[in-house]
């Protein structure tokens, strides 16, 4: 019970600091605030940012399975990762937003999360700044 708490604690902190960070990159069309949205996901998943953002996506799933957490929180690293790729595709940083989706994916896949749906958490978000 007191991991489960944990781990909710956690999360939340998490998708509230992803959340602004991406509502802040899109409207300021901004990168900066992606490094904040990394930083979170490498934390979440025990990384520094330096090697949590430079892995293959086949290494992070890797590393994210030894955390052991990762089924814990598979669908908010995904959905973070994915995201973010969105926002540096749009402000030009091609190599950067290809990573972070080939990321996305490969969690995604490897954990069986919907990359297409949101986590609860981040529905506001979601509806504010992704909806098509």
């Amino acid at each position: 019970m007191l991991q489960r708490d944990y781990i909710l604690e956690i999360i939340a902190d998490f998708s509230r600091a992803v959340a602004r960070a991406l509502k802040q990159a899109k409207e300021n069309k901004d990168t900066e605030p992606l490094e904040t949205a990394e930083q979170q996901v490498a934390e979440l998943i025990d990384l520094s940012p330096e090697t949590a953002c430079s892995l293959a996506p086949d290494s992070l799933v890797t590393m994210m399975l030894l955390s052991g957490v990762a089924e814990s929180v598979a669908e908010y690293v995904s959905y973070a990762l994915e995201r973010t790729s969105r926002i540096y595709e749009e402000l030009g940083e091609k190599d950067k937003a290809g990573l972070r989706h080939l990321q996305a994916k490969a969690v995604a896949e490897s954990f069986n999360c919907d990359l297409g749906q949101a986590p609860e958490e981040f529905a506001e978000l979601e509806a504010e700044c992704f909806a098509r």
